[in-house]
C-alpha cells in the first residue's frame, strides 16, 4: 500500500495505516451492509475526503471492492482470504459437519445428507444412514442432481443471488422436464415457500413415494449458503406433529456447521475432489 495513496508523508505512515484500519473495522462491523461514503467517514470518524483516499488505496490492494453498479463499499473475497490462509479458519470440512450429521443420525433415527453447490448441481458429499432404508435423488457419497431437484437441491437454488438463480432456472427446467412431475411454475412456487420458510420439505409423489425428505440451508459466518442439510425418511416419520422438531434440529445443527466453516474451504467450490474425505490439500 503506498503510503501517498493514504494521503500522507513518510512521517505521517503510522496515522495512515491507523486510519486504514478504522476504515477495515467499520467495514467488517457492518456484518455485510453495504456502506457509502459519507457512512464509514462517519462511523471511523473521518473526513469524507480522507476516507475517499482509504479506500482507494485499499481498492487499489484488492482488499476492499464496490459491487457492481453501486456507490457502496464493503471487504472483498480476497480480505477473507487472508484471513483463510492464515489458518484462523478451519479448513476441514468433513471434521465441522461430520460431528452434526453423527448427532442428528443418533437424536432422529434416520439418513442425513450433507450437500454443495457445483456448478448448475447439487452434489452429495456425505451420508450417514440411518435404520430405515430410504432412496433419494442424489444416491449415495458423490451423486449429483441438477439445482432444483430434492430438498436440498431446492434450497441450494433458492438461497442463491436473485440473477445467479434465474440463469440456474433456465439452464436446469429443459434437464428436469423428462421427470414429469417438474415445471417452471411449480419450481417457482417452491422456491417461493422456501425462502418464506427457510426449509423445504416434501413428502407424497415423486421418484420416491413413501419417502418423505427435508432439508435446511447452512451458512457461513459472511452469512452466505455454502451448503444444504437434509433428512430423509420413510413417510409416516415425518408426521405434521415431528415436523416442527425436525425442522428444530436441523436448524440447529446448520447454524453450529456455519459457525466454524470456512468459506473458501476448496471442498465448498470442487467437491468432486473431496468427496468422503474432508480438505486433502
Amino acid at each position: 500500500m503506498a503510503k501517498e495513496d493514504l494521503g500522507g508523508t513518510e512521517g505521517a505512515a503510522p496515522g495512515a495505516l491507523q486510519r486504514a484500519f478504522s476504515v477495515l473495522r467499520v467495514l467488517a462491523d457492518a456484518k455485510g451492509e453495504k456502506l457509502r461514503l459519507t457512512d464509514i467517514a462517519a462511523r471511523a470518524g473521518q473526513a469524507p475526503a480522507t476516507t475517499h483516499r482509504v479506500l482507494q488505496a485499499l481498492m487499489q490492494e484488492d482488499v476492499v471492492e464496490q459491487p457492481a453498479n453501486s456507490k457502496a463499499y464493503q471487504l472483498s473475497v480476497a480480505f477473507y482470504a487472508l484471513a483463510a490462509t492464515s489458518g484462523r479458519f478451519r479448513s476441514n470440512l468433513r471434521e465441522v459437519y461430520r460431528p452434526s450429521m453423527l448427532r442428528l443420525c443418533g437424536m432422529l433415527n434416520d439418513t442425513i445428507f450433507i450437500l454443495v453447490r457445483h456448478g448448475f448441481d447439487a452434489v452429495c458429499l456425505d451420508r450417514i444412514d440411518g435404520p430405515f432404508p430410504v432412496r433419494s435423488h442424489s444416491g449415495d457419497i458423490g451423486g449429483r442432481v441438477p439445482l432444483g431437484l430434492g430438498q436440498a437441491g431446492l434450497i441450494l437454488l433458492a438461497r442463491l443471488p436473485a440473477a445467479e438463480r434465474e440463469e440456474v432456472i433456465r439452464f436446469n427446467i429443459p434437464r428436469l422436464h423428462h421427470l414429469g412431475f417438474i415445471d417452471e411454475i411449480s419450481m417457482r412456487v417452491r422456491i417461493k415457500e422456501c425462502l418464506e420458510t427457510n426449509y423445504v420439505f416434501s413428502s407424497g409423489p415423486g421418484l420416491f413415494p413413501g419417502i418423505s425428505g427435508l432439508a435446511v440451508p447452512v451458512e457461513d459466518r459472511n452469512g452466505e449458503t455454502v451448503a444444504a442439510l437434509s433428512v430423509a425418511a420413510p413417510s409416516e416419520r415425518m408426521s405434521p406433529e415431528r415436523l416442527p422438531l425436525i425442522v428444530e434440529m436441523l436448524h440447529k445443527e446448520a447454524r453450529l456447521m456455519g459457525a466454524q466453516i470456512n468459506p473458501f474451504d476448496p471442498a465448498l467450490r470442487r467437491p468432486s475432489q473431496f468427496l468422503g474425505t474432508g480438505n486433502r490439500e
